[in-house]
Parts: structure tokens; C-alpha cells; sequence
């Protein structure tokens, strides 16, 4: 199978773009255009340090409360190489392949605009260690968002000087060693290297990215279960006219109801229901589908503009300007931009849950779904779907304290220097959580949306909602008894990942 080399130039990247290298396992390069910039950016620094003797942070300074050091000209190399050594203070459970990937991909995009003055080698060397799949080990804790990803990013940085722990092929092995594996030689970090990889927001943002592919595909997923739903609840098609939302007006909102239009209009179900209709107005939880689901996908897009911005940012201190040789400290490296977003996506998230849990409930009360109780036959010895809404129900509420936003803390570090922290890195994690508990809740409404569908019989499903079904049922079968649930959850869950689900939301919806 042939690898195919994406040329990073010198214009934006958008969230498909980086999907896409992360996806497909492309290889990365820099066009010449981008190299220059990187050589000029350089220049800069090489100039400075031949014919100027001003104190210039973390370049011949000290870092953090000590940026009024001054550091000898004999030790501007070690003071890079401790930077990282030092730095390197990650604590916790190693962070995902995926996101570590993220993050070095997005620290090369970061490093090749030209701003941070790098040498074109060490650049070079983070490039063949993302192309030879060399994933550095970071830990998950020890980052508060500012002077951005410190110590995830001095993680990955280890293995660049052949120190730390990298994965190849599966297996964690030193750094130095996985380097050799690939006939790759450490990098002995010159003036600003070290500062430049280690100040930035890339372990956030690579969070950022992945929670945004994760929660596009939760929202696709909850539009299909949701309408497979309200099939199995006999609910009404009404609170899904066009009409209704196109005066409102909100973007996401008429996609969320195209998306349930379209996913059942067919349904031999829903017709029967209509015929012998006896309800004028369902539940908020079904009747309300486009309006909560619609803000969660405007949320999405906002959040994605965001992340988009920040993964083409340059996020390092001090920056670089060639044309005026001017080196300028500030704070790019602060993650508020994303800690606000981020906050933002674990919000909607959580509620994409909660509503998602409510209607599970609706299935296993008799008096409102008119269905079995607990949708099981011979309640009493048989308990049904009674625990699995119970853990539905555990993890909305654990969603709920999760959803707590993280940039409203701040915690003072490096001696009041740093006085006002994101806390970016944190809200990104929290909303990896929040995206994995969705995923549970809405296996078990799409456990129960199946369940309610067999109680229909002999009416049929629609296409869409008939398909999800199938896919179900070939690894589920229908609850006559009670047996082993977390199973059960599990097979539903490992369902809505398949190319197969996913490919049947893209063949129905209205996208």
C-alpha cells in the first residue's frame, strides 16, 4: 500500500486537512517556500547572537523567574537541552497515540510558519519522527495552559535529544533507541530550539482536534438513533416540518431536523402511527430533537473555527520577525482561546447526552411509550433495559460535573511570573470524557430505539433507520430475556464505529 506525502506550505490547513494526514498515515513535507521561512527565521537568531550582546528571553536568558538571568555565551546550548530535561514533568497515564500524533503534527505546522527560529535539522528531525510513527510517551497531567503545553511538549521533546520513552510498533522503548530503529540521530538543541518546541498550545489543541472528529460523528450518530426513536415511540413527524425551523432560523437547528425528516420518512411505522394518531404534542426529548441537537452542531462549527485558527497559529515566546529582525516576547503561548471552546464543547456535549437519556427513559415507562415495560416481555422475572437507563443516567451526571468549565480556575506558577493560567489543556481532556460517556448513553438508546422497533412488527422501518437497525441486530439479537447487558452495550457502541454506520449517516442525511 502506497504512503502518500502531504507538502505543508505556507496556507491554512482546516480540520479535513489534518484529518486526512492523521487518517490515511501520510507522510509530511515542507515545500521551499516554507523552508526559507524557516532558514530566515533562523538567520535571525544566528545574526543576533554574533553581533549583540541584549538580553533576549530565554534565548540568553533564563526562563520564567529567571528571565533576568543572564546566561553566558558558553551555555546557550545546555540551557536548552535542561529546558526540556527539567520540563519534562508529566505525570499520569500516557496521553492517546492519536493525540500525541496531533500534537506533533500541529507543533510542525506551528514551527514552519517562520516565527520561532529553529534550525531547519531539529525541524527536520521532529518531521521523520512523525513520518516513522516514533510517538514520543508524554503524560497526560502537568500542563495549566500557559506559558502554553510546557511539559507535554517537553515530553515529546525528550526524544528528539534521545532521552525519554517513545512507542514503536505498539512497544514503549527509550527514545534514543527509537530514533535508531529509523537510523535517526538525537539533535543537539542550539540557542531558542528547546524554548521554541516547548512553548506553544499544541498538546490542547491536538485534544481540540480529536474531541472535534470524535463529537462529529456523536452528533451524525445521536440525529440517526434519535429518529430511530421517535419511530419506535410512535412519536409525531410534526415537531419536524420545515417550516417550523426555517422560522427560527438557526443554521443547525434545520439541519437536526432534516436529518430525523429524512431518516424516517418512509417508515412504514411512522405511517401506521399517523393513520391512528392520538398524541397532538410528544415529549420535550423527542419533539425538541432539532432545537437541542441543532445547538450542539452551531456549537460545533463555532468550536471547529476556533481550533482551526489555533492549529495554524504560531503559539511560541518570543516570536520572530524576519523582515524587521525583530525578536518580540508576548503571550501567544496562552490557552484561553481554547479553554473557552473547549469548555464550550464539553456544555453541549454533555446536553447531547442528557437529552439522549431521556429518551431512554421514555422507553421503559409503560404509560408514556406504550411499549412493555422496561421494554422486555414477562417483566418481573425478566428486568429488561432497567439498569442500562440507570447507567445512562450515571453518565449524564457524571457529564454534568465534568461540563464544570475549567478556564473560570486559575492557579499562579513559576513564583507570580505567571500569574493567570487557561487551564486549556484540562477543559480539552475533560471534553474527551464527556465525548466518551455520549458515546455509551447513545449505544443504549440505540439498544433500546432497535427493541422498540421489534415491538413494532409488522410494520417496517424506514431505509436509514431500518439499516442501523440490521447492523444492530448482526451483532445484537433481540432482548426476549435477561441476559448479560454490558455486552450487549458494548457490541452497540463497537457498531456505531463501523465504516458501515458511519457510511449509512453520510447515504441518508441531508449533509
Amino acid at each position: 500500500m502506497s504512503v502518500t506525502t502531504y507538502t505543508l506550505t505556507d496556507k491554512r490547513l482546516t480540520l479535513g486537512d489534518v484529518s486526512a494526514i492523521l487518517s490515511e498515515g501520510s507522510k509530511i513535507g515542507l515545500s521551499e517556500t516554507v523552508w526559507k521561512n524557516v532558514e530566515n527565521s533562523r538567520r535571525v537568531i544566528e545574526d543576533i547572537l554574533q553581533t549583540s550582546d541584549q538580553a533576549i528571553y530565554g534565548i540568553t536568558t533564563g526562563f520564567g523567574k529567571f528571565a533576568d538571568v543572564r546566561i553566558s555565551a558558553e551555555d546557550l546550548d545546555e540551557l536548552q537541552r535542561r529546558i526540556v530535561l527539567s520540563h519534562a514533568a508529566g505525570v499520569g497515564e500516557p496521553m492517546p497515540v492519536a493525540v500525541v500524533k496531533t500534537m506533533m503534527l500541529i507543533k510542525i505546522i506551528s514551527l514552519s510558519r517562520g516565527f520561532s527560529g529553529i534550525r531547519p535539522q531539529t525541524l527536520q528531525l521532529l518531521i521523520d519522527m512523525f513520518n516513522n510513527n516514533i510517538i514520543p510517551v508524554v503524560p497526560i497531567q502537568g500542563s495549566v495552559g500557559a506559558s502554553g503545553d510546557l511539559a507535554p511538549l517537553a515530553h515529546m521533546a525528550m526524544v528528539l535529544i534521545g532521552e525519554g520513552e517513545a512507542i514503536v510498533d505498539s512497544v514503549v522503548i527509550p527514545g534514543g533507541e527509537a530514533l535508531a530503529k529509523h537510523d535517526l540521530k538525537p539533535v543537539k538543541l542550539q540557542a531558542k530550539e528547546g524554548l521554541a518546541i516547548l512553548n506553544g498550545t499544541q498538546a490542547m489543541c491536538a485534544y481540540g482536534v480529536q474531541n472535534l472528529l470524535f463529537a462529529k460523528r456523536l452528533m451524525d450518530s445521536a440525529d440517526l438513533i434519535a429518529a430511530m426513536s421517535i419511530e419506535a415511540l410512535n412519536g409525531t413527524l410534526t415537531a419536524f416540518d420545515k417550516r417550523i425551523h426555517e422560522v427560527r432560523g438557526h443554521a443547525g437547528q434545520m439541519e437536526a431536523a432534516a436529518n430525523v425528516r429524512y431518516a424516517i420518512v418512509d417508515s412504514a411505522i411512522v405511517k401506521d402511527h399517523q393513520d391512528s394518531d392520538h398524541r397532538v404534542q410528544d415529549a420535550y426529548s423527542l419533539r425538541c430533537v432539532p432545537q437541542v441537537h441543532g445547538a450542539v452542531r452551531d456549537t460545533w462549527n463555532y468550536v471547529k473555527s476556533v481550533v482551526e485558527t489555533e492549529m495554524n497559529g504560531v503559539t511560541d515566546n518570543p516570536l520572530i520577525f524576519p523582515e524587521d529582525k525583530a525578536v518580540l516576547s508576548g503571550g501567544n503561548f496562552h490557552g484561553e482561546p481554547l479553554a473557552f471552546v473547549m469548555d464550550f464543547l464539553s456544555i453541549t456535549m454533555s446536553e447531547l447526552g442528557n437529552i439522549s437519556e431521556r429518551r431512554i427513559a421514555h422507553f421503559l415507562d409503560f404509560t408514556m411509550s406504550e411499549l412493555p415495560a422496561f421494554l422486555v416481555r414477562e417483566g418481573g422475572i425478566n428486568s429488561g433495559f432497567m439498569m442500562a437507563q440507570v447507567t445512562a443516567a450515571a453518565l449524564a451526571s457524571e457529564n454534568k460535573t465534568l461540563a464544570h468549565p475549567a478556564s473560570v480556575d486559575s492557579i499562579p506558577t513559576s513564583a507570580n511570573k505567571e500569574d493567570h493560567v487557561s487551564m486549556g489543556t484540562w477543559a480539552a481532556r475533560k471534553a474527551a470524557n464527556i465525548c466518551e460517556n455520549v458515546e455509551n448513553i447513545l449505544a443504549i438508546e440505540y439498544l433500546c430505539g432497535a427493541q422498540g422497533i421489534d415491538f413494532r412488527k409488522p410494520h417496517s422501518p424506514a431505509l436509514a433507520t431500518g439499516q442501523a437497525y440490521k447492523l444492530l441486530r448482526e451483532n445484537v439479537t433481540v432482548w426476549d430475556e435477561d441476559r448479560y447487558m454490558a455486552a450487549d452495550i458494548k457490541k452497540a457502541k463497537e457498531t456505531l464505529r463501523t465504516n458501515e454506520f458511519i457510511n449509512n449517516l453520510s447515504r441518508y442525511f441531508s449533509q
